[in-house]
């Protein structure tokens, strides 16, 4: 792994246990009573995911999907396959989609249309961060962590081809 390869660190690892205790509390009183399903999207998503299930003080069942439309390039497809299903019914449930980042728009679209099929009592969007400059289709998220610039972003979750997920912060590949 060549870390030359990664620019500055754009936010630390505080900043992301501080902001996800603050969604972790949002999501606790907007589903207050209420049973939630949290859908982490596979792999880059895991870590913002336990974060977030850890700072949300609610009835939860997790369960996790995975979707690709990068493959190893830097440049989204624009084709969306999901590689793995949910093992779990949500059919009148809540759920909330774990994912790391919301650049294109398009795998996040797709994903919520196929979930509100499934006869859902709800589905929003929480992710560590969001890209607008990247939107190719309208996507509501309900759940920020941090807006980022448009650069390919990498650590905390996010790769490159496999590397740099286990960086302890959120930075980027420099050119």
């Amino acid at each position: 792994m060549a870390k030359d390869a990664v620019g500055t660190i754009m936010i630390t690892g505080e900043q992301i246990q501080q902001r996800a205790k603050e969604i972790g509390l949002q999501i606790a009183e907007d589903y207050q009573g209420e049973q939630i399903v949290l859908v982490g999207i596979l792999r880059g998503a895991v870590l913002w995911m336990g974060d977030i299930m850890r700072n949300t003080d609610l009835d939860m069942i997790i369960d996790f999907m995975a979707a690709s439309s990068y493959g190893a390039s830097t440049k989204t497809s624009g084709v969306v396959k999901i590689n793995k299903d949910l093992d779990t019914d949500v059919e009148g449930k809540h759920v909330i989609i774990v994912e790391d980042i919301v650049d294109s728009g398009i795998t996040l679209s797709k994903l919520k249309e196929y979930l509100e099929s499934k006869n859902t009592k709800s589905v929003r969007i929480c992710t560590l961060l969001d890209k607008p400059a990247g939107r190719k289709t309208d996507v509501k998220v309900d759940y920020i962590g941090f807006e980022v610039e448009d650069k390919f972003i990498v650590g905390y979750g996010l790769d490159f081809d496999q590397k740099y997920r286990n960086l302890p912060y959120i930075s980027f590949l420099k050119d």
